[in-house]
């Protein structure tokens, strides 16, 4: 019987040992992991290339370039509001768009207004600290010609057992003439999850 209890208490302390190793696998960033079904970095990243495809394939750009001697337009990504029932950063959206929105050589950029108050910091220091040579002018910034907004939402459908939710993510972007207030694109991107829990879930 002592025999059998201390096989027993191995054969316990065994599994509770593996079950408490941890172990951290590394990798590459663009990898597509979804351990919750929530909202996530590939979410953003799919959502953000999706929505800058189909803002420089419709027409409003080709237009612009027509009508200003074939310049590209200076696009600056505003807010994006959070509208969901999770906790999201948005601002990790948003970086992916300036990203997407860069690396597609269509439109040149600028600063949002954290940034910009940043560099307008430094440009009034160099008038005071900086040789004339390398000091930067005031009243030269870029501006704008049109601004990217929007949210993000949500909705949870679950089963009456709980063992199975529907997540669904809608984000809706606007893309906006600074001058005259007209919207000259509007994009949405969808995402549905289907979540199905284990037997054993707490």
């Amino acid at each position: 019987m002592k025999r059998l209890y201390y096989i027993l208490t191995g054969l316990c302390l065994i599994f509770l040992g593996a079950c408490a190793t941890q172990k951290v696998t590394r990798v590459s960033s663009d990898t597509t992991t979804d351990l919750s079904g929530r909202w996530n970095d590939s979410d953003a990243r799919m959502v953000a290339d999706a929505m800058i495809k189909e803002i420089i394939a419709s027409p409003w750009l080709e237009s612009f370039r027509q009508s200003h001697d074939e310049n590209d337009p200076v696009v600056i990504v505003g807010h994006v509001r959070n509208e969901s029932m999770e906790h999201i950063d948005t601002e990790v959206f948003t970086k992916d768009l300036e990203r997407a929105l860069v690396n597609s050589g269509e439109v040149r950029f600028v600063a949002g207004p954290e940034e910009r108050e940043q560099i307008r910091q430094e440009r009034l220091d160099q008038q005071k600290h900086a040789s004339y040579e390398s000091m930067k002018k005031l009243a030269h910034e870029l501006g704008a010609d049109y601004m990217i907004i929007g949210n993000l939402n949500s909705i949870q459908d679950e089963s009456l057992t709980g063992k199975t939710i529907t997540m669904f993510y809608t984000t809706n972007l606007e893309l906006i003439d600074i001058e005259t207030n007209e919207k000259t694109w509007i994009g949405n991107k969808k995402i549905k999850k289907i979540i199905r829990r284990g037997v054993f879930r707490q």
